[in-house]
């Protein structure tokens, strides 16, 4: 039995987990891209399950990928400043740099070496068959090495620290195979130097929507973002696309974006009341919108005025990820350690 209160996605994780060994001695490791303003797919998908855990596991290890953002980041400025916001946010929502290793990717140099060595037994075909690669470059991104071979850094990123769980999205899937794929086949060549982690599937983080329906994904431009202001978070929730239902008439629940973006943040009465409400009909899409709107801002008020305290001393922001940086260093070291005396690489 599982806390009560967890998120869906923090008792699958936690399931898988315990499916590796005791829950709160494992290590779990994740990480995102600071691509722009967090949002509530990357919240409910990502954030709020990651948060959780870190009262329930002894191990979470959280980083900002800015390595990997430099496939798609423009200016260098734009890009420190991105990292600082998403601290931001993740701080905002809950996270708690006592319980969790919180740091950015770039503050360990030690992946680009463990990188190297894992390129060595990395087959040219298991990248080429990569998804991501291919949908990227079929959108018009450079077909480059940093975005061919992202798959290895990122395999990098997870065995450096020993993670046992990672969670990761349906998009993201074939990564973690690969990782997997690469650790097998490193240990086969060189002896047994990492352990092969366990993927956790964040289903919700493919199904929560956007403003059009699809997705919500930065790079689809339909996303609600967590802390924007409250004049633009309005008119993009009144800009939701809805159907042409009468106002007097019952209003279809089945794959509403109303309901879909409102059910994470309510509570089961309040869900159920609102479902209740559109099946009754004598209301239009407009009420149902300004409602929603009160619901999404009531719910991410405490965030907002937490981040907005902690965005008035950014030079602890800076020192926090920095000390994040040091102890995730220190786990990196040890790991590397192994790999080089793995394949004859002497200090």
């Amino acid at each position: 039995m599982f806390p009560v209160g967890l998120s869906s996605q923090a008792k699958n994780l936690l399931e898988v987990v315990a499916t590796v060994g005791h829950p709160y001695s494992m290590r779990v490791l994740s990480g995102i891209q600071p691509s722009g303003a967090a949002h509530l797919g990357n919240y409910f998908g990502m954030m709020k399950p990651a948060i959780e855990l870190q009262a329930k596991t002894s191990g979470c290890f959280y980083f900002i990928a800015d390595y990997h953002a430099l496939t798609s980041a423009g200016d260098a400025a734009g890009l420190e400043a991105r990292v600082r916001d998403l601290a931001l946010d993740f701080l905002a929502c809950g996270l708690d740099p006592e319980r969790t290793v919180f740091f950015r990717q770039s503050a360990v140099p030690e992946v680009h070496e463990l990188a190297w060595y894992l390129s060595q037994v990395t087959p040219v075909g298991l990248l080429e068959r990569c998804h991501s690669y291919k949908d990227k470059t079929a959108r018009g991104l450079a077909a480059n090495h940093g975005l061919f071979a992202y798959p290895v850094l990122m395999a990098a990123d997870i065995l450096l620290y020993d993670a046992d769980v990672v969670p990761v999205g349906k998009d993201q899937k074939q990564h973690l195979e690969v990782t997997r794929d690469i650790a097998q086949k490193f240990n086969e060549a060189f002896g047994p130097v990492f352990k092969l982690p366990e993927p956790s599937i964040r289903e919700e983080t493919a199904t929560l929507p956007g403003l059009d329906g699809q997705k919500m994904s930065k790079s689809y431009n339909n996303t609600l973002e967590l802390f924007s202001p409250e004049k633009e978070f309005r008119k993009k929730i009144m800009s939701l696309k809805t159907d042409s239902t009468p106002v007097e008439a019952p209003k279809p629940v089945e794959g509403s974006l109303i309901l879909a973006l409102a059910k994470p943040a309510a509570g089961e009465a309040q869900y159920a009341a609102l479902v209740a409400s559109m099946q009754a009909g004598g209301r239009g899409y407009g009420d149902y919108k300004k409602e929603l709107f009160e619901l999404l801002w009531e719910y991410l008020r405490p965030m907002r005025e937490k981040r907005a305290a902690l965005a008035s001393d950014p030079a602890w922001v800076d020192k926090m990820l920095a000390e994040g940086g040091a102890k995730a260093r220190d786990v990196a070291s040890g790991t590397l350690a192994r790999a080089r005396k793995a394949v004859g690489i002497r200090p």
